[in-house]
């Protein structure tokens, strides 16, 4: 997740707490990320790919349901998705490992 270099904060108060208060969560987001190991950002695991918040790309989630699909001789599973187009919520695009199976 990219952040503004210049935000442009409101005069009024109860605006400009709101917008702190905004990128205050944008960026403690982006510090998670790479605690977690990685620049552009790996955010917790989910059961489906994000539908809301700012993305870029590059960023990605991990599956916290993985489970075996598809067909015999083509099985696989979803390890998670990963943001090819920056955005809200971006799109994700689905990381599949095939199982052998």
């Amino acid at each position: 997740m990219r952040q503004q270099t210049d935000p442009r904060f409101p005069v009024d108060l109860s605006l400009l707490v709101r917008r702190l208060t905004d990128v205050w969560r944008d960026l403690a987001q982006q510090v998670n990320g790479v605690t977690e190991g990685s620049i552009a950002s790996f955010h917790a695991a989910r059961v489906s790919a994000p539908a809301v918040g700012k993305y870029a790309v590059g960023d990605f989630v991990r599956n916290s349901t993985p489970s075996e699909l598809g067909t015999a001789g083509s099985k696989y599973i979803v390890h998670g998705w990963t943001c090819t187009v920056a955005g809200e919520p971006g799109t994700w695009v689905e990381s599949r490992f095939l199982t052998g199976n």
